[in-house]
């Protein structure tokens, strides 16, 4: 190559190597970051749809119960063995729940009582 090609081609490299390198730098901290977490959301959203009756679900408050009713963005759940009934937004529900955790709160009570 020519002595004035490599020139240029260093000259252009130092003028917008460092921008390039940024822009390279921003793209990959978006494919690490901002993908990840759209994958999460989008299964807690198919999770909250899913709700349906008599699902054992935790809200985001650490309550534990079962779901009597669902309607549009409101969820009914009974909670604690005499099933006391607390109604939810769907959106406070964190997780479906498959153990019975509810079972083991009444067996505690049942054991305490004697």
């Amino acid at each position: 190559m020519p002595s004035g090609t490599t020139d240029a081609m260093s000259g252009w490299f130092s003028t917008y190597g460092g921008t390039i390198f940024l822009i390279l730098i921003m793209v990959v901290m978006f494919a690490v970051m901002i993908i990840p977490q759209r994958k999460r959301e989008k299964k807690i959203k198919e999770m909250l749809a899913a709700i349906k009756i008599g699902d054992k679900v935790r809200t985001i408050g650490g309550i534990y119960g079962t779901v009597t009713a669902v309607k549009e963005d409101i969820v009914t759940i009974a909670v604690g063995p005499d099933k006391a009934k607390l109604v939810f937004a769907r959106g406070a529900i964190a997780s479906v729940e498959d153990s019975a955790v509810e079972n083991t709160m009444t067996e505690e009570l049942q054991e305490t009582k004697k």
